[in-house]
Parts: C-alpha cells; sequence; structure tokens
C-alpha cells in the first residue's frame, strides 16, 4: 500500500459542498468549501439550485486534488455523501434539471401525506420501507415534480427524465452521464425502496405514482460507481463508495458492531444505532433504514431524526440578526447563568424527532422583558439537547440498550458548552473524535474499502480516535426540572 496514497470524500450538505482529502490513516490533508444558498419560495418551501451543487462540488474536489498533489499525494478514489432526501429530477439527453431540488427540509407535500396516511396506507408502508408517510422522504417530492412540470409525467415513462437524491445527480455528472446510480442507504429513504428485500418495490412505486424508468440502480456501499470525467480533474479518479450523510458519519464513527451509536449534529441532527441484520421497528417515533450494505449484505439501523440542529444557530445569525457568527453562541451561553425560563422549540420545518408534525411551527416561549441576546442563543442551544434526549428515550422505549457513551459529529459539536450541556441533559459521556467531520471521513472510508485500500472493516475500526469528552455534571432534579420545561413547550406548538 502506497503511504502517499489519498482518499477524497464530496461531502454535499444542506448548507455547504466540501471537499477533504485523507491519508489512509484518516487524517485530513486538504480541503475545501463552498456555502450553498437555499431558497425558501414559499412558506415551509426550502429548494437549492442542482447546477450550483453540481458545479461548487466539482470545484472543490479540483482544488483539494491539486492540494493533496501538490503534497505529495496520490489520489487513488472519490467518495460521495450527500443531504439524503433531496430530490433532482433531470433529462437524461441534456443532463439539465427540470426543477430545483426539492431539500429534505421541505414540507410541500404535507397534504399528499395526509391523505396517504388517512388512507391507511402508513403501516404497510412502514413495514416495507421502515419509514414514515411524511414529506421529509424523496417519494412524495419526485412525485411533486412530475406532477407539476408540464410534460414531465409522460416524459418519465417514456424513460426520457432521470430521478436521483444528490448522490446520483452527483455521480451522473461526474462520469458524464455514464452512472445513474446509488447505494442502498440512500434508496432507502425514497418511500420507494423495499429495505428487506433489497429492491424497488413496485407496490410502492404504484401507490406515490413514479414510473420505474426514472429510478436509478441501486448497488452497494462501497463498491464499483465508475470513474470520473477525464476532463475534469486531469484523469479519470474512480468512484468506489456512497453513503448518506448520516450513515457515512455512522461509518466514519466506526459503529459497526450492533449496538453502537453516533449522533451527527449539522444543520439538523441524527441519532443511528447499529441493529446488525435485525430491523427493529419502532413503537415510539423513530425510522428503521440500511446503515450500508457491503457485499450484498444490509446492515440496519435505528434512526432519530432532529429537523433544526445547527438551523436555529444560523437563525440567530441569518433571520434575528443578534450574532455574526456561529461561534458567538458559546460565549453568549456561558454568559448567562440561565435562559431565564426562555424555552426555544425550533419547529421551523414542523416537528420531526418523536412527533413528526409538518404542521407545528417554531415559537419562542416565556420572554419576559430582561430576556436578551444572551438568553435566547442559549436557549438555541438547549433545545438540541433536549430533542436530543427525546431521541434517547425513544430508543430505550423501544428495547435498545442505553449506551455508556454517545459518539459525536458535525460542526455543532465544536461548541463546547453546548457539548457540556447534552452530557448534562441526557446524563452519558459524551466522546468527540479529533476529525469531527465524520461525514467525509466514512464516505472517504467507504471508498478506500470499495478500491481495496482497506481489507475489511477492522481495519478501518482500528483508525478511529478519541479527541475530547465531556462527563455530566448536573444535578438529576435539575435536569429533570428543565426537561420538564421542555416538554410543557413543545405541547404548546403541537395541534390539538
Amino acid at each position: 500500500m502506497n503511504a502517499a496514497s489519498a482518499l477524497v470524500a464530496i461531502d454535499q450538505g444542506t448548507t455547504s459542498s466540501r471537499a477533504i482529502a485523507f491519508d489512509l490513516a484518516g487524517k485530513p490533508v486538504a480541503t475545501a468549501q463552498r456555502e450553498l444558498p437555499q431558497s425558501y419560495p414559499a412558506p415551509g418551501w426550502v429548494e437549492h439550485d442542482p447546477e450550483r451543487i453540481r458545479d461548487d462540488a466539482i470545484d472543490v474536489t479540483r482544488e483539494v486534488i491539486g492540494e493533496a498533489e501538490a503534497l505529495g499525494y496520490h489520489v487513488e478514489t472519490i467518495g460521495l455523501t450527500n443531504q439524503r432526501e433531496t430530490t433532482v429530477v433531470w433529462e437524461r439527453a441534456s443532463g439539465r434539471p427540470i426543477h430545483p431540488a426539492i431539500v429534505w427540509q421541505d414540507r410541500r407535500t404535507a397534504d399528499a401525506c395526509a391523505e396517504l396516511r388517512e388512507a391507511g396506507h402508513e403501516g404497510w408502508v412502514a413495514r416495507h420501507t421502515g419509514l414514515r408517510l411524511d414529506p421529509y422522504f424523496s417519494g412524495t417530492k419526485l412525485a411533486w415534480i412530475l406532477d407539476r412540470i408540464p410534460g414531465a409525467r409522460e416524459a418519465a415513462g417514456r424513460g426520457e427524465l432521470a430521478f436521483g437524491t444528490i448522490d446520483s445527480w452527483l455521480l451522473w455528472c461526474l462520469t458524464g452521464g455514464r452512472v445513474h446510480a446509488t447505494d442502498a442507504t440512500n434508496a432507502s429513504r425514497t418511500l420507494l425502496y423495499d429495505i428487506g428485500e433489497g429492491e424497488w418495490r413496485g407496490e410502492l412505486l404504484e401507490l406515490l405514482r413514479v414510473p420505474a424508468a426514472v429510478l436509478p440502480e441501486v448497488r452497494d456501499s462501497a463498491g464499483d460507481f465508475g470513474e470520473t470525467r477525464a476532463d475534469l480533474f486531469g484523469r479519470p479518479i474512480p468512484v468506489r463508495g456512497i453513503a448518506g450523510d448520516q450513515q457515512a458519519a455512522t461509518f466514519g464513527q466506526a459503529a459497526f458492531e450492533p449496538g453502537g451509536m453516533k449522533f451527527t449534529y449539522g444543520t439538523g441532527a441524527f441519532a443511528l444505532l447499529n441493529t446488525g441484520s435485525e430491523r427493529l421497528t419502532s413503537q415510539h417515533g423513530l425510522l428503521t433504514t440500511v446503515a450500508w450494505q457491503l457485499g450484498g449484505k444490509r446492515t440496519y439501523a435505528l434512526e432519530g431524526s432532529i429537523f433544526v440542529a445547527g438551523a436555529s444557530v444560523q437563525w440567530l445569525r441569518d433571520g434575528l440578526g443578534i450574532i455574526s457568527d456561529a461561534a458567538e453562541t458559546e460565549a453568549l451561553a456561558r454568559s448567562a447563568d440561565s435562559t431565564g425560563g426562555v424555552v426555544l422549540v425550533p419547529a421551523f420545518v414542523g416537528l420531526g424527532g418523536i412527533h413528526w408534525d409538518p404542521g407545528a411551527r417554531a415559537a419562542l416561549l416565556g420572554m419576559t422583558r430582561d430576556t436578551g441576546r444572551a438568553e435566547i442563543a442559549r436557549a438555541a442551544l438547549e433545545a438540541v439537547a433536549y430533542q436530543s434526549r427525546e431521541l434517547i428515550d425513544a430508543m430505550r422505549a423501544d428495547g435498545a440498550p442505553r449506551p455508556r457513551r454517545l459518539r459525536v459529529d458535525g460542526g455543532f459539536t465544536r461548541n463546547a458548552w453546548a457539548m457540556q450541556f447534552l452530557a448534562d441533559m441526557l446524563d452519558l459521556e459524551i466522546v468527540r473524535p479529533p476529525v469531527t467531520e465524520t461525514t467525509a471521513l466514512g464516505a472517504a472510508m467507504l471508498a478506500g474499502l470499495g478500491a481495496g485500500l482497506f481489507a475489511d472493516l477492522p481495519e478501518v475500526a482500528a483508525l478511529w480516535r478519541h479527541d475530547r469528552a465531556w462527563t455530566p455534571a448536573m444535578e438529576p432534579g435539575v435536569r429533570e426540572g428543565l426537561y420538564a420545561g421542555w416538554q410543557r413547550a413543545v405541547a404548546r406548538v403541537l395541534p390539538n
């Protein structure tokens, strides 16, 4: 194995597109990033420009490859990871998207999902997909595009259009349209994929009115996804790994054994618990999903989803203008002894987690004339921990073992105050690795595995390192009192 080999991950997220080059020990050696603007054309709608995503992803990858090679590395392979349920439909002949990308946070199909639930379909859909009938997932977004763009449904039926989540879109672009594929983790988030059988299911396609001709081929998470166009990076480079962002982060955290768990804190926040070959069915609002597929065998996970985590901090900056940089929230939180009873329920796009209520709306409760920037900033950080507590409690109620420690990652984990409050609220040790962008690391490791640079999962697991830990220090009575206040606040925003 060449010590100078490097792996490049393209990490296309909700608010940015980045590329990171890693050496074979999992150490970042080069990185580049572009912020991705979001548009909100109507209440509850969130869109991205797919061509901007494509161009930014290519630019940051080109930049990182150049930096890595200038340092003496040879880029062996590329891995892709992505915001999962975000939906793109494009013309096969021209590669032109027919509509802006509909982002995972978008709620425009809430009524369509409600109609399907009222018709009694949710239980059957959940048994086959592990998901709920919620606008979060891709299938109803795809149907919406096909219904709203003139001639799209007919063109889709003729095989002239292609659908994909962002991984499929980028793979198509990188390979010059030669490969229209996805991996099992992304397929499992569409409401169209039977996670037990490992295939697109005809009855699901019929229910959501999706023509099979638009769908990508589903492959292992580590394997052959073709090569990039030679003109993009100076030579063809194999693409050997793909996984949705939360599954990639779970892989990057080396949670390979049943019971292994991670919590990623980014724009949203997501907990995944490895359940091995067993598909646990939640009775408390959690999802069953594919953690990864290797050698044709699927590993499953129980997942809890928080729609708004770091996005609350963005709201403080861009919506309220009370901070100019996310890092300011740590000092503000430390400057306040408490929130003074202020609670933020960040249901800007409804509530996920254990509630699954697209009709819920955000509320900032408990303010007095003394409430200031510090109290509001602290309330935004505390809300992330309260929502995390909801998910951990739900996993325990579903019979999952309580973890002894929780591995965390994502940009939000750089806030040490927030991590201490998380440890206090969960009554768990919180452990952060030195590479907090484990989503990109997981994609790189999958690509390395697919390219044969790693022999097996134990070799990948041996690379995981511990950087910093936080231990609980809050009195139980204080913890439960604060959490009870959160529960009262949530009850206020949920429709009766």
